[in-house]
């Protein structure tokens, strides 16, 4: 891997200088820690990478003002437990056959390929690293968390992940998910559960003595008072944890890493998140009338998706409000969107206050996008932009400052480029590439392919826990210019991100673009390993 040949290199130099008669001081250098901040459901609504224009994550712009601010990440599987499965172990869809197919009971350490290589934090352990964490590492359940070190206890309240609060009448049957919140409309209440509930957080006994909040699986009341006089939301117990543990002296390197559950549904947060987008002065993301009318039928029509809840998500909205319902929902995804960068915000400063200031990689990402109503969809899971692209921030010891990449990576190249810069060898072949090259010269070559892969399970059936064909599932890769996508039925599309950026026109039928159709087939076919028989 780079690494080695990085280090091969510099044994080489250094015998030559001794050869030539220069004195060289052998000091190895200092282990770098790394702080990995991953979000549940972030987009690409932070300031500066072209998302809603209205986003606010002032300590995430703080962050790309000291490093690499990269325009062209995409999530490798766009959905929670398949996604963190690729990242956490280095591994494309491709080769572990985890596409996410029934997510929440085909789990990824049963996966024959998965649980027989090391994920980033077994390494890093092995390796002489402290390796704590606190949040949503691993999709629900998805892995056993024996490895991670966290003296306050996992999987108790404070480090386990959690989505509430939640509204909840203590009705037996809502008492593990709670309800949708009184204040929608009756019609709403109906149509909506747990996960489509929206709003600031707000006193709920009002609209009944039977009301209140309780966190989400299981129904431990969460309690509110009045304006901060309430319990400290997951999110915030997460980041109380990483300021914690940075305020503390560690004798080895550590790998600390923080999993945010914002914004993921249900988008609650305090009012004053709210606040910062006044509905009188908010835009709703970029949406195109019959945007959906060119995009493969097997998708906007038969919903052929393993999780194909974007499409009601929008419907039961604009059913309900219209436009100015998608709006709400757009305040409070936003609302969330800015929490979020405010518990950010307090790790960073943790950081900055402490002697691992100048010796730390910080990486902040998201395990996906999601839709904010384009292509008539509010979700994740999709092969379009939306879906497939996550923000990326890369600041630390050696990184460019205040620079973009606009390079196609992909959430796979993490895992290299962390044991890259902790110099230690991984266990098993990895697929990404280390974007260390691209921290220093965010313009220069480094050893990935011009192109990003991403894939979504179809409902093709295959058997749980078996790794599932690559001819069942829809890819989608992305170059610096195009977005090509190919549906396990053989239909297409091909978008031109130089001049269409919210892809609104599929150009798969315009002569002009036929060269370039051709190359991202060709990409595909390298990328899958699948033949012309199998539909490609």
């Amino acid at each position: 891997m780079n690494m080695f040949i990085r280090i091969k290199n510099f044994s080489l130099a250094t015998a030559l200088l001794f050869v030539a008669g220069f004195p060289i001081a052998a000091k190895a250098s200092e282990p770098t820690n790394i702080l990995i901040v991953i979000c549940d459901d972030l987009n690409d609504s932070i300031a500066g990478i072209g998302g809603h224009p209205q986003a606010k994550t002032p300590h995430v712009d703080r962050l790309a003002a000291r490093g690499v601010t990269f325009l062209n990440t995409a999530s490798n599987v766009p959905i929670c437990g398949p996604s963190r499965a690729s990242l956490w172990s280095g591994l494309l869809p491709t080769t572990t056959g985890f596409y996410g197919y029934k997510q929440q009971i085909n789990r990824w350490n049963k996966n024959p390929v998965l649980k027989n290589s090391a994920t980033l934090f077994e390494l890093m352990t092995q390796n002489g690293y402290r390796n704590f964490a606190t949040g949503k590492i691993h999709h629900n359940g998805h892995s056993v968390m024996e490895i991670f070190e966290n003296p306050d206890g996992y999987p108790g309240y404070g480090s386990a992940p959690n989505f509430g609060p939640l509204p909840n009448d203590y009705n037996e049957a809502n008492k593990k998910h709670g309800i949708a919140p009184p204040w929608f409309p009756q019609a709403a209440r109906k149509v909506s559960g747990w996960g489509d509930g929206f709003g600031p957080i707000q006193d709920i006994k009002k609209y009944g003595e039977d009301y209140r909040w309780s966190l989400f699986h299981g129904g431990q009341t969460w309690e509110y008072g009045n304006g901060h006089d309430r319990d400290p939301m997951p999110d915030e117990v997460h980041a109380d944890e990483a300021v914690q543990f940075l305020q503390k002296s560690h004798d080895k390197p550590f790998l600390l890493t923080v999993g945010f559950s914002r914004p993921h549904s249900p988008w609650y947060a305090p009012q004053e998140y709210f606040d910062l987008f006044p509905l009188d002065e908010l835009e709703l993301a970029p949406l195109l009338e019959g945007d959906v009318d060119d995009c493969s039928q097997i998708l906007v029509k038969q919903q052929d998706n393993a999780q194909p809840w974007g499409w009601s998500k929008y419907k039961r909205l604009i059913d309900i409000g219209g436009k100015a319902r998608l709006l709400e929902w757009t305040q409070a995804y936003l609302a969330c969107v800015a929490f979020v960068d405010d518990q950010f915000g307090r790790v960073l400063d943790a950081l900055d206050k402490s002697p691992y200031a100048e010796n730390t990689l910080v990486i902040f990402t998201s395990d996906h996008g999601y839709h904010m109503g384009e292509k008539e969809y509010v979700f994740k899971y999709s092969p379009w932009e939306e879906s497939v692209r996550v923000p990326l921030v890369v600041a630390g010891p050696g990184v460019a400052k205040g620079d973009v990449c606009a390079k196609p990576v992909s959430l796979v190249d993490l895992y290299p480029t962390c044991v890259d810069y902790a110099e230690v060898e991984p266990t098993h072949s990895l697929d990404g590439h280390s974007l260390r090259a691209l921290l220093v010269d965010p313009d220069g070559d480094w050893a990935g392919p011009a192109y990003s892969l991403s894939a979504s399970a179809s409902k093709g059936v295959v058997e749980r826990d078996v790794p599932a064909p690559a001819a069942l599932q829809h890819f989608s890769l992305r170059t610096e210019r195009y977005r090509y996508i190919r549906c396990r039925n053989g239909e297409e599309e091909l978008y031109d991100h130089a001049n269409d950026p919210h892809e609104w026109t599929n150009q798969l039928a315009n002569p002009e673009y036929q060269p370039a159709l051709v190359e991202m087939r060709n990409y595909l076919k390298e990328a899958t390993q699948l033949s012309i028989a199998e539909g490609i």
